[in-house]
């Protein structure tokens, strides 16, 4: 059975935009892996266009059967975590054993406060009967 594991310092799983991310990556593989790779992303998910974006990684060449890998990824100052009605912004580590495609990911939340913003609970600017108006511009 195949083993990947992502060891995150202090087991945190909430960051301040601007810190960095400390830990080690743990492998036991029942087949060779000729490279492992740990990487830190983001991703977005829902409706339309999805995007992901890997802000750093770190690459074990000839991982073999068993091993481990620490990291030290400084965070960017965004973007956040958040989560909408149409779109979702996650932060993630991820293990990939190749050429196995054995994954293995945490998520994170890379945001000013411990939890994700919800962009719902921003709330919606009023709108007002007759606060909308037409403005009819003509070229001089």
């Amino acid at each position: 059975m195949n083993e990947l594991r992502i060891d995150v310092d202090g087991d945190r799983t909430w960051f301040l935009p601007g810190e960095t991310v400390t830990g080690r990556a743990v492998w036991r593989l029942e087949d060779d892996a000729e490279s492992v790779d740990l990487r830190v992303f983001w991703y977005t998910s829902g409706k339309g266009t999805e995007d992901v974006a890997i802000i750093d990684s770190v690459h074990a060449e000839a991982a073999g059967t068993a091993g481990e890998l620490g990291f030290s990824f400084p965070l960017p100052n965004g973007p956040y975590s958040f989560s909408g009605s149409l779109i979702t912004l996650t932060w993630a580590l991820e293990i990939v054993a190749l050429p196995l495609g054995t994954t293995q990911r945490i998520d994170l939340i890379v945001a000013p406060t411990p939890v994700e913003i919800r962009l719902d609970s921003l709330g919606r600017p009023p709108f007002e009967e007759g606060a909308w108006t037409t403005v009819n511009f003509k070229p001089e």
